[in-house]
């Protein structure tokens, strides 16, 4: 099946959902959808970083920090989770990622989507799909900050992964003075 026709739900700001799209038409129109994102870790704890290929539809050619990608009509966003990490990753077997948090992304253009943020570790050898993935490494975290402001990172994996470290550097501080000052911005509904 073409990328294109694979059918969406269509979801409102409280990510309720309201109708069914095919995605070159949600894309082209704007339509808010759901999407999910894995940080994928390997054994050390570095992190796999990828190139997309040219013929992508969204950020082709762009840096990701996460596999993943669109919620299916009807799929939750456990389950699309762990279908977009395995095939991403081209292995199978993988532990059921682990649920982080949520946010609405918004590109600034009128053009938003539902992003459930999750993180697994992979001690299995991978092999990206080709047709996703030009170039791919597993990299020390401080390598991969190193090149946050150099490299062209797609947008919205890009926020996620502030909001990830943002979140990490609140629960530190809230364990070094035993608090508990919740997730701030980020939404956890209990809706995934």
């Amino acid at each position: 099946m073409d990328p294109a026709d694979e059918i969406l739900d269509l979801v409102d700001e409280r990510d309720q959902v309201i109708g069914r799209a095919p995605r070159g038409a949600v894309y082209a129109r704007g339509l808010r959808h759901r999407c999910v994102f894995v940080l994928a870790r390997d054994p050390d704890d570095r992190i796999f970083v990828h190139r997309r290929t040219p013929t992508k539809l969204v950020f082709p050619s762009r840096y990701d920090l996460f596999v993943g990608g669109v919620v299916g009509a009807g799929e939750s966003y456990d389950t699309a989770a762990l279908r977009e990490a395995e095939e991403e990753l081209g292995v199978t077997g993988l532990p059921r990622p682990t649920y982080l948090f949520k946010f609405l992304y918004d590109d600034g253009a009128d053009r938003s989507w539902w992003s459930s943020v999750y993180e697994v570790r992979c001690a299995l050898p991978v092999h990206p799909q080709r047709e996703e993935v030009a170039w791919h490494a597993f990299l020390p975290e401080a390598e991969v900050e190193r090149h946050l402001d150099t490299w062209d990172w797609v947008p919205d994996g890009l926020e996620a992964y502030q909001r990830l470290r943002a979140r990490a550097r609140a629960q530190a501080t809230d364990t070094d003075t035993g608090t508990d000052t919740g997730t701030g911005t980020d939404t956890d509904t209990g809706s995934r």
